[in-house]
């Protein structure tokens, strides 16, 4: 059994992985972090992590930039796993994520979709053939109208993935509308949508000479999301510390 600590237990990502969590026999939330009171959802809800005092295995974090400095000094002090779903870190706070992995056991994804996933480690040997061969590579992503930040983190790491397999070739563009120039060959267009109640979309493009590949995925709820941490949990239990992926939930599978 892996015992959770829900951070953001009220907000949409926390309601769908409770619900999750429900049918599931082999993991269990024993607390929620929110200041949003909800008595509902069947486990103890703190405002602060500060102030959990329930034992667990780990943390699942899905919820804002602005608590990372308590959730990491909660997972540090008590030896407590914790995988980070939040996207929105500053270059400062993800510092603080990889200094924090030195003493616990930490899993960091912008997406922890296993579809996702496993698209980025196809895009290593995919960017070798096309990137090598001249095609212009774009990215466009689709989130609903409420998401705060953009380009999403997913659309960054399918890029960084990309740029690590070439040898960090390609600079990010994500505006266009002040410049009259044709297209530079390094560089990655990455353009944002946000409109409705979309979960996701992410299409990542190829472009050469008379050919055209698009490499697509599409989120029709949310509760990939949710399946995707709680693999995570479940992997990370028990584990020692050091900065872990979704990777590596994907190769303890096989």
């Amino acid at each position: 059994m892996t015992r959770i600590i829900m951070s953001g237990a009220c907000g949409r990502m926390g309601r769908v992985i409770a619900g999750l969590v429900n049918e599931d026999k082999d993991a269990e939330i024993v607390a929620g972090i929110d200041v949003v009171e909800d008595d509902t959802l069947g486990f103890p809800i703190f405002k602060s992590i500060k102030d959990c005092d329930v034992e667990a295995d780990v943390i699942i974090d899905f919820s804002t930039p602005a608590v990372l400095d308590d959730i990491l000094e909660y997972a540090i002090s008590k030896q407590v796993p914790a995988v980070m779903c939040t996207t929105g870190y500053t270059s400062e706070q993800l510092d603080s994520i990889r200094e924090a992995s030195k003493k616990v056991a930490i899993l960091k994804s912008a997406n922890m979709s296993l579809g996702i996933n496993t698209i980025i480690n196809l895009l290593k040997p995919a960017s070798n053939v096309f990137c090598n061969n001249g095609y212009d590579v774009e990215i466009v992503e689709q989130h609903h109208h409420t998401k705060l930040d953009s380009p999403s983190g997913t659309a960054l790491a399918l890029a960084d993935a990309i740029n690590d397999a070439t040898g960090g070739r390609y600079s990010y563009v994500y505006d266009r509308s002040d410049r009259r120039m044709v297209r530079p060959e390094n560089e990655i267009g990455i353009s944002a949508v946000r409109a409705g109640t979309i979960p996701g979309t992410h299409d990542v493009i190829f472009a050469g000479p008379d050919e055209l590949i698009e490499i697509r995925h599409i989120a029709y709820s949310r509760s990939i999301f949710g399946k995707g941490a709680i693999s995570a949990a479940k992997f990370l239990k028990g584990r020692d510390a050091g900065m872990y992926d979704m990777s590596d939930v994907i190769a303890a599978m096989q």
